[in-house]
C-alpha cells in the first residue's frame, strides 16, 4: 500500500506544478491564424484540409512524400509564424527536442549524401478552422509526427506523438556528442539496471529487442501484451526513476498538456502500470534494446535497434485519445446540431 501511495504522490506533485499554467488552446488557435494570414493562395491549398479528411489520420515518421506546407516553401516571416505555432504545442522543452531532431538531417546528409535528408522537409498541416468547434494540426517530417486535436475550444488530444533520432548519439562532425533524446534512454537504463534478479525476471521479457516500436504508425493503438513489472512492485527509489521517465516522455508538450497526460497516468494507478524491457541492458553501440511503459489508458514505446543500436524511435499513444476520437464522440453526443441530426 505504501508503495502505491508514494507513486500516486509523486505523480500528483508533478500534475499540481503544472495545472496553474494557462491552457494552450487559445494560443494554438491564435498562432495558427497568424500563420494562415501570411500565406498565399497556393500555400493555403497545401496547408488547409477539412477536419474530417482521412489525411488527418495519415501519419508516419519515415522520409516520404507528405501533404502540408513545408518549411522549404515558406518565407522567413512565415517560418517564424509556423515556429510560434510549434512552440505553442510543444512548449520550450519539446520545441528544443524537435529542433535538435531536425538538425540531425544535416548529419545524415553528410553521412549518406542523400538529398532526401533535408531539415527543410518538415510540414505543417491544419485541419478545419483554427478556433472552431473541432480542429487540429500536425507537424511532421523524418522522425517527428506530432498531432493535436482541439474540441470545443477546451479539450485537446496530443497523440499520436512520435520523436526519433538518428544518430541517437552523433559520433563525428560539428554536432559530435549530440543526443536529442538522451534522458529517455538514460533514465530507463538506470531503472532496469537497478532491478533485483527477481524483478528482472518479470521486467525483462525477452533477450532480443524488436526491430521497431510494435505499434508502428497504426491509426489506432491497441493495448500490447500486458507483461512487465508493475509499478507497485518497485522500491520507492525505483518508482521515483519510473515517474521521472514518464514525466520526461510527457514533457514534450506545453505545460497544461503535460499536466493532462500525467493526470491520466495517475488515474491508471501504480499496480496497472507496467515497465517491460527487451534486449541487452549494457550501454553503448551494438547493444539493441527496447522498453515500454503501459497502463490502461496510455502506451509509451522506445526502440533503439537500428544502425548498430544508435537510432531512437519513441512514441506516446492514448488508447482512447488518439486523434481526439473520444473527444469528438462526446462533442457529437452533446452538440445540439448533431443530436438533432440523429433524431
Amino acid at each position: 500500500m505504501r508503495r502505491a501511495i508514494v507513486l500516486t504522490t509523486l505523480l500528483g506533485a508533478g500534475v499540481a506544478a503544472m495545472v496553474a499554467q494557462p491552457r494552450p488552446e487559445s494560443s494554438m488557435a491564435t498562432a495558427a491564424k497568424a500563420l494562415v494570414v501570411t500565406l498565399d493562395e497556393a500555400q493555403l491549398k497545401k496547408i488547409r484540409w477539412p477536419f474530417d479528411s482521412e489525411e488527418r489520420f495519415n501519419w508516419h515518421f519515415i522520409p516520404r512524400e507528405r501533404q502540408g506546407l513545408s518549411l522549404k516553401e515558406m518565407s522567413e516571416p512565415q517560418r517564424k509564424a509556423a515556429m510560434a505555432l510549434l512552440r505553442a504545442g510543444l512548449g520550450e522543452k519539446g520545441y528544443s527536442k524537435a529542433e535538435t531532431i531536425r538538425s540531425l538531417e544535416n548529419v545524415l546528409r553528410a553521412i549518406e549524401g542523400r538529398a532526401i535528408r533535408d531539415p527543410e522537409l518538415y510540414f505543417f498541416t491544419i485541419f478545419g478552422e483554427p478556433g472552431g468547434a473541432a480542429w487540429g494540426w500536425r507537424y511532421e517530417g523524418h522522425h517527428i509526427s506530432q498531432n493535436w486535436t482541439i474540441v470545443d475550444g477546451k479539450a485537446i488530444a496530443t497523440t499520436p506523438a512520435f520523436f526519433g533520432a538518428n544518430p541517437a548519439n552523433v559520433q563525428d562532425g560539428p554536432l559530435k556528442g549530440t543526443r536529442a533524446l538522451a534522458a529517455e534512454e538514460d533514465l530507463a537504463r538506470s531503472l532496469v539496471t537497478s532491478l533485483t534478479d527477481d524483478q528482472r525476471k518479470i521486467a525483462i521479457t525477452s533477450e532480443k529487442a524488436p526491430n521497431d516500436i510494435l505499434s508502428f504508425n497504426s491509426r489506432k493503438a491497441a493495448i500490447l501484451e500486458n507483461v512487465g513489472l508493475p509499478g507497485s512492485e518497485l522500491t520507492d527509489a525505483q518508482r521515483g526513476v519510473l515517474i521521472s521517465l514518464i514525466e520526461e516522455h510527457a514533457a514534450a508538450q506545453s505545460p497544461a498538456l503535460v499536466a493532462a497526460r500525467l493526470a491520466r497516468v495517475k488515474a491508471d494507478g501504480p499496480a496497472a502500470i507496467r515497465f517491460a524491457w527487451m534486449g541487452t541492458v549494457e550501454k553503448g553501440l551494438g547493444n539493441p534494446h527496447y522498453y515500454r511503459i503501459q497502463g490502461p489508458s496510455f502506451l509509451i514505446e522506445y526502440d533503439n535497434t537500428q544502425n548498430n543500436a544508435n537510432h531512437h524511435h519513441i512514441v506516446w499513444r492514448d488508447f482512447t485519445g488518439d486523434f481526439g476520437v473520444d473527444l469528438l464522440q462526446q462533442h457529437y453526443e452533446q452538440d445540439p446540431y448533431h443530436v438533432g441530426q440523429r433524431q
